[in-house]
C-alpha cells in the first residue's frame, strides 16, 4: 500500500527572527545528505517537534530518532513567539481569556503545568539563565474601563478555579512599566517568561544522545511504502516506522486537515537597545511582561539581557490562507506599533524599532488541536490556537506518548477533543476572519 503527501510549498518567515539575532551566532547545523533509517522521525523543530523528540528519547532511549527542520533552529515561528508560557486559561476568542467552564479549565491548567514542568527540567538541564527562562508571572494590563472590567471578570473566574491573582492599581502599573497609560493590571504568578530562541536552542542541546537534528532539511514529500514512512528531503530519504508531524499550520500544505486550519499572522517590533539616560527617563522595572486585558489588544515586554534593554510590541492580526504575508501588511503593522509605542511611552520619543517581523499562528474554528494518529504510524501535533509555547510543548509531548503507546492524561485529553471544524470557502474565510479581527481591534480601543 502506497500513499504520498507532497508539500505544495515550504515555510516562509516574514522579517528577521529578532530573538535569535540577539544571541551569539550558532555553528551551522548538520544537513541531511544521505539516506538514513530511523525508528521515529519528527518533522519540525519548534516547541512541539523538539518536545516530541525529547519525550520520545525519554520513553524509548534505545530508539533512533531524527528531527528534520526546514530552516535554521529558532528562525521559524518558535523563535518569533512573544515568550509567554502560560499556565492559566487564555482563550483568545473570548473577551477576557476565560475558557469553556470551570471543569474544563481546571483540566487545561493541569496540562499546561505538566508542560511547564517539562520545560523547567529542560531549563535546568541546559543551564538556562533567568533571562532565558523566568517563572516570574505576567500582568493583564487594562487601559480602559472596559479592560478593567475584563480584569475583574477574569479575576472572579480564577477565584472560582481556586487560582490566585493580584489586582494592580494605576500607580502600581506606572511603577512597573514607567508609563501612566494603564488603568489597572491583573498579576498572575504561574506564567514562565522565556527568551524563545534561547529556550529552543537549550532544548535542542538536551534532546538525548539517540536524537539527531538536521537543519535546512525541508521535507518535500511524505510517502507510505512497504518499508515504512519515507520522507523525501531533496535527493535524500529518511525511512521511519513512525512519524510525528509538528509543523503547525504547514500541515495543510502536505494535504492534511484541508480547509480546517485558519492561518493567522501576528506582528511584532523590537526597539533598539535603550541607552542608560533613556532608560532613566522611562523608569519602572527593568523587566516586565504584559498581555492586554482585551485579547485583541497590544502585548508588551521589556527585557534586559545580553541583547540590551529593549521593549517589544506585539499587536495586529491578519488571516492569510496562502501562508504568505504582503509587504503592505508588514508596513501597516509597523505603523500601528509606532503609534501604540508613542502613546504609551511619550518620553521615549526618538527611540527607533530595530527589528520588525511576523509570526504564523494556526487556529481552528472550534478552538481544538489537530492532534492524533492521522494515518497508520503518522501522528499530528499541530494547531496550537495561538498559544504555541505551552500548548506546542504539550502537544509534542502527547504525540510522543501516543506514538510509543505510553498514553496518559495529556493524550486522553487531546484525543477527546472534537476534530477541527470545516471552514467556509477560502474567500469567505479570508474576508470573514479579517473583518472580524479589524472590528475586534477597533472595539478594543486604547487596549490596541
Amino acid at each position: 500500500m502506497t500513499a504520498e503527501f507532497r508539500a505544495r510549498h515550504l515555510p516562509l518567515q516574514p522579517g528577521p527572527a529578532a530573538w535569535n539575532a540577539l544571541l551569539p551566532p550558532r555553528p551551522e547545523g548538520e544537513r541531511l545528505a544521505d539516506n538514513i533509517q530511523a525508528d521515529f522521525a519528527v518533522i519540525g523543530a519548534g516547541f512541539a517537534g523538539l518536545s516530541a523528540a525529547r519525550r520520545l528519547a525519554q520513553l524509548e532511549p534505545s530508539a533512533r530518532i531524527v528531527v528534520l527542520e526546514a530552516g535554521r533552529l529558532a528562525e521559524g515561528p518558535a523563535g518569533r513567539n512573544s515568550g509567554f508560557m502560560i499556565d492559566l486559561p487564555h482563550d483568545l476568542s473570548s473577551s477576557d481569556y476565560a475558557g469553556q467552564g470551570s471543569d474544563d479549565d481546571a483540566v487545561q491548567i493541569a496540562l499546561n503545568r505538566y508542560a511547564i514542568a517539562f520545560a523547567t527540567n529542560v531549563a535546568a538541564e541546559s543551564n538556562l539563565s533567568t533571562d532565558a527562562f523566568d517563572p516570574c508571572g505576567k500582568v493583564n494590563a487594562a487601559a480602559t474601563d472596559a479592560g478593567h472590567q475584563h480584569n475583574l471578570d477574569y479575576a472572579a473566574h480564577l477565584e472560582q478555579l481556586g487560582e490566585g491573582s493580584t489586582l494592580l492599581d494605576a500607580k502600581s502599573m506606572r511603577d512597573l512599566t514607567g508609563t501612566d497609560y494603564y488603568r489597572s493590571g491583573l498579576y498572575t504568578p504561574g506564567t514562565v517568561m522565556i527568551q524563545p530562541a534561547a529556550y529552543v536552542r537549550g532544548l535542542s542541546n538536551v534532546l538525548g544522545t539517540n536524537v539527531t537534528l538536521f537543519e535546512r532539511s525541508p521535507v518535500n514529500a511524505i510517502n507510505r511504502e512497504s518499508s515504512g514512512w519515507v520522507l523525501r528531503v531533496g535527493s535524500a530519504r529518511v525511512t521511519a516506522q513512525k512519524v510525528i508531524l509538528a509543523t503547525n499550520g504547514h500541515a495543510e500544505s502536505f494535504g492534511f486537515f484541508k480547509r480546517r486550519l485558519i492561518h493567522v499572522f501576528t506582528y511584532a517590533s523590537m526597539t533598539e537597545p535603550l541607552a542608560p539616560d533613556v532608560s532613566g527617563k522611562l523608569g519602572g522595572a527593568e523587566k516586565w511582561a504584559i498581555t492586554p486585558a482585551d485579547p485583541m489588544g497590544t502585548t508588551l515586554r521589556r527585557i534586559s539581557t545580553t541583547g540590551g534593554d529593549r521593549i517589544i510590541v506585539r499587536s495586529r492580526f491578519t488571516c492569510n490562507p496562502s501562508m504568505r504575508v504582503a509587504a503592505r501588511q508588514m508596513a501597516a503593522a509597523g505603523r500601528s506599533h509606532d503609534r501604540g509605542f508613542a502613546a504609551r511611552f511619550p518620553r521615549l520619543a526618538g527611540v527607533r524599532m530595530q527589528y520588525r517581523w511576523a509570526g504564523q499562528l494556526c487556529l481552528s474554528w472550534n478552538g481544538v488541536p489537530a492532534f492524533g494518529e492521522i494515518e497508520d504510524g503518522l501522528f499530528a501535533a499541530c494547531c496550537q490556537n495561538g498559544l504555541g509555547v505551552a500548548r506546542g510543548t504539550l502537544s509534542g509531548m502527547a504525540a510522543a506518548e501516543l506514538a510509543t503507546g505510553e498514553g496518559g492524561k495529556a493524550v486522553d485529553r487531546l484525543l477527546a477533543c472534537a476534530p477541527p471544524k470545516p471552514l467556509p470557502p477560502t474567500l469567505l474565510t479570508w474576508m470573514g476572519a479579517n473583518l472580524f479581527m479589524r472590528w475586534k481591534e477597533w472595539a478594543s480601543g486604547r487596549e490596541c
